[in-house]
C-alpha cells in the first residue's frame, strides 16, 4: 500500500469541495439515469424499431456490456492522464450517446447509442477515485458515500421519471432529456472540477483492453442471453467457454506487462480479492430488489399482483432509491467509527432483512415499498464502504483502475442477478389470458435468494483482513494539527 498522502493544495477549504462533490454526485447521478431510461417503453421497442422481441433486447444488454468493459478502462485512464479529462470525456460520451439514441427509429443506430450511453458509466469510478484528491479528510468518507449512493438513486429516481416523460411525451423525448442533463454535466465538470495534476503516465494497455473487452462481453453475453437462448444451446456455451479462454488468456497476457490495464497481482491480495468478491454478491442482491419488487406490484390483481401501472411502480420504488442518498453521512460515519469493512458487513446484512421483509410482506404496494426502503438503507450503507476498502489496499497510481474493478465485479453481480432471477420467474408460472404469469411461489423464490446472497455478501465480507490505513491516518494527524 502507498504511504503517500493527499497533497496540502488539493485540500481546498470546505464550501468549495462541496461544490465538486455536488457536481461528481450529479454526474454519477445522470449516468446511473441510463440504467432504467428504457424500461417504460421496453415492451414497445419492437414495434417502435420494426423489429423482433429478440433484437430489441439487444438495446438493453448492449448497455450492460458498454458499462462492464468502460468501468476498469476509465479508472485506467484517469490514473494515467488525469481524472477531470476522463469524467469530461465520460459525460461528453453520455451526450452523443442520448443523441444518437433520440434521432433513431431503427434497431441498430439505436444499440449504437445505448452503447456509447454505457461507455459513460466509468464517469462514476474515476468521481469516486477523485473524491480523496478533492475533499478535505473529514468530508471523504461522505462525500464517497454519497458519489456511490447515485448508483442506486439514479436507477430509482429514474424509472418513475422516465415512465412519466414516455407516458406524456414522444419517446424520443426521454433521450433528448437524456442529452440536455449530460450536456449540463459536461459544462460543470469543465468548469467546477479542478484539473488536479495527478496523472501517472505511463502507457495504455491496448491489447489488454481489447482482451478484456472480448472476454467479458462474451461471459456476459451468455449470462444475459442464456435464459433466451436455452442454458445447453451452442451459442450461450459458444460465448461463455469462449469468454472464458479469452479472460484466461487475457490474465497471462496481462501478468507479463510492466504497465498493465489491471494489475492483477494486486488484484489477488486477499483485501480487493475478497472486497470485489463481496461486490458480486451484494451487486446480485441490489438487482434483485431493482427487478422482482416492481414485476409482483405490476402484475394485475388477477394473477395475484397488485395492479400498479408502470409509473405508480415507480413512485412506490422511489422511497428505496432516495433512502441510499438518506443513508450515505449515516455510512460515512459508521466508517469513521467502525471502519469500513463492518460498515460494509451491516449493509449487507441489512439488505438482507430487506429481502426477508419482502418475503413475509407482498401483499399490497406500501408493504413493497417498506421491504424496498429497508433493503436499499443496506445497499446506500454498504455500497460506499467498498471503494473505501479498495482505495485503503492499492497504491495512489492504482486507485482508478482498482475501483473501477470494483464497479465491474458489482455488474457481474447485476448480470448474474437478472438471469437467475429470470430463470426462477418463468420457471413456475400459470396460464392468465394467454400469458404466463410467475406464481407467488416464484417471487418468493427470488426473495429468499436475494437474502441468501446478501448474507454471503457479510460472510465473505467478514473474512476481509484488515487492513492498516497509513495513508488516510497521515493525512488526518496532519489535518489535526493545522486545527
Amino acid at each position: 500500500m502507498s504511504l503517500d498522502s493527499k497533497p496540502d493544495e488539493t485540500t481546498g477549504n470546505d464550501r468549495s469541495a462541496i461544490f465538486v462533490v455536488a457536481v461528481l454526485c450529479f454526474g454519477g447521478l445522470v449516468a446511473s439515469l441510463m440504467q432504467t431510461l428504457i424500461i417504460p417503453i421496453q415492451p414497445e421497442l419492437p414495434t417502435l424499431l420494426h423489429t423482433t422481441i429478440g433484437n430489441a433486447s439487444w438495446i438493453i444488454t448492449a448497455t450492460l456490456l458498454a458499462a462492464a468493459v468502460a468501468m476498469p478502462i476509465a479508472g485506467r485512464l484517469g490514473d494515467m492522464f488525469g481524472k477531470q479529462r476522463v469524467l469530461l470525456v465520460s459525460a461528453c460520451l453520455l451526450v452523443v450517446g442520448s443523441v444518437i439514441c433520440a434521432l433513431s427509429s431503427s434497431l441498430v443506430p439505436m444499440i449504437v447509442g445505448r452503447a456509447v450511453q454505457g461507455l459513460a458509466m466509468g464517469f462514476i469510478p474515476v468521481g469516486i477515485s477523485l473524491m480523496r484528491e478533492v475533499t478535505p479528510p473529514r468530508l471523504t468518507a461522505v462525500s464517497v458515500s454519497a458519489m456511490s449512493a447515485t448508483l442506486g438513486v439514479g436507477g430509482a429516481i429514474g424509472l418513475p421519471l422516465s415512465a412519466w416523460i414516455a407516458q406524456d411525451l414522444d419517446w424520443h423525448a426521454l433521450f433528448w432529456v437524456a442529452a440536455g442533463l449530460a450536456a449540463v454535466v459536461a459544462l460543470l465538470v469543465q468548469v467546477v472540477v479542478p484539473h488536479i495534476d495527478d496523472a501517472a503516465g505511463g502507457r495504455f494497455d491496448g491489447i489488454g483492453a481489447v482482451g478484456l473487452a472480448i472476454g467479458l462481453s462474451s461471459v456476459l453475453v451468455a449470462i444475459s442471453k442464456g435464459n433466451d437462448w436455452g442454458w445447453t444451446d451452442a451459442r450461450t456455451l459458444g460465448f461463455a467457454i469462449g469468454g472464458v479462454v479469452v479472460l484466461l488468456v487475457w490474465g497471462a497476457f496481462e501478468l507479463r506487462q510492466s504497465e498493465p490495464l489491471v494489475d492483477l497481482r494486486t488484484t489477488a491480495t486477499p483485501a480487493v480479492l475478497l472486497t470485489n468478491l463481496a461486490a458480486i454478491a451484494i451487486g446480485f442482491g441490489m438487482m434483485a430488489q431493482a427487478i422482482v419488487m416492481p414485476m409482483l406490484m405490476e402484475l394485475p390483481e388477477a394473477a395475484g399482483g397488485m395492479g400498479q401501472s408502470l409509473l405508480h411502480a415507480g413512485l412506490w420504488m422511489a422511497p428505496g432509491g432516495l433512502m441510499m442518498l438518506v443513508f450515505a453521512p449515516v455510512s460515512a460515519r459508521m466508517m469513521n467509527t467502525f471502519g469500513p469493512k463492518i460498515t460494509l458487513a451491516v449493509g449487507a446484512s441489512v439488505l438482507g432483512v430487506g429481502y426477508l421483509c419482502a418475503y413475509f410482506l407482498m401483499n399490497a404496494p406500501w408493504q413493497m415499498a417498506i421491504a424496498s426502503v429497508i433493503g436499499s438503507a443496506g445497499v446506500g450503507i454498504g455500497y460506499a464502504a467498498m471503494p473505501t476498502l479498495i482505495m485503503g489496499a492499492v497504491p495512489m497510481t492504482e486507485i482508478g483502475a482498482a475501483v473501477g474493478l470494483n464497479g465491474l465485479m458489482r455488474s457481474v453481480g447485476t448480470t448474474l442477478s437478472s438471469a437467475i432471477m429470470a430463470v426462477i420467474l418463468t420457471s413456475s408460472t400459470f396460464a392468465l389470458g394467454g400469458k404466463e404469469i410467475p406464481t407467488h411461489d416464484a417471487f418468493k423464490w427470488c426473495f429468499l435468494i436475494g437474502a441468501v446472497a446478501a448474507f454471503v455478501g457479510v460472510a465473505i465480507t467478514l473474512a476481509i483482513p484488515t487492513v492498516k490505513r497509513l495513508q488516510q491516518q497521515g493525512v488526518e494527524v496532519r489535518e489535526t494539527a493545522k486545527v
